[in-house]
Order: C-alpha cells, then structure tokens, then sequence
C-alpha cells in the first residue's frame, strides 16, 4: 500500500469549509475514487491546535496513484487551488509503503 501525508494550516474562519473539502467524504476523496485503487482518506485535526490537520491517503501502489494524477490533472488542480484558498500553509509529510 501507498500512504501520501500531507500537513495543513487552515486560515482563521476556513476549518468548516477545509474539513468539507478534505474530509473522507470530501471533494478530495470524491475526486480520487474516480481510481478502484484509491483505499481511503483519513482527515486528522490536531488536538491542541484546532487550525492544525494531517490527512493521510491510501492507495494499492505508488504507480496506481502516479497514474491517476495523470489522468485527473485537470481535477487535481481545480480541487488544489481551492484549499490554496483555505490554508495558510501545506506541507507534504512525505509517501511512505506500507
């Protein structure tokens, strides 16, 4: 299994509209299961820091998932720039195997 992790800041006032967006029933997770191998989103918030989220994407392979980025790009980056819209800062944790 493939795991993207991504870090996110939300800007004041955005939590409502950023959790509708990257939740497990959210746009994102929407948008990906267009892939039979995309496996799920898990939408964390940090407990001490209620602007803080970490979502955590899983997919069957790390070539299933560079595959449907090549095939979705035109959606991807329509969805990107709206959290752009919602974060003050996006940082990708890194992709681990599991």
């Amino acid at each position: 299994m493939h795991v993207i992790v991504w870090s996110y800041r939300v800007a004041p006032g955005c939590e409502a509209n950023f959790q509708a967006l990257y939740a497990a029933d959210g746009d994102w997770s929407r948008l990906f299961e267009r892939s039979s191998a995309y496996l799920g989103t898990q939408l964390l918030r940090d407990a001490a820091e209620a602007s803080r989220f970490v979502t955590i994407d899983r997919w069957r392979s790390r070539e299933d998932y560079e595959a449907f980025l090549e095939a979705e790009r035109s959606g991807y980056a329509t969805l990107d720039a709206r959290g752009d819209a919602l974060t003050v800062e996006e940082t990708r944790i890194g992709a681990f195997e599991a």
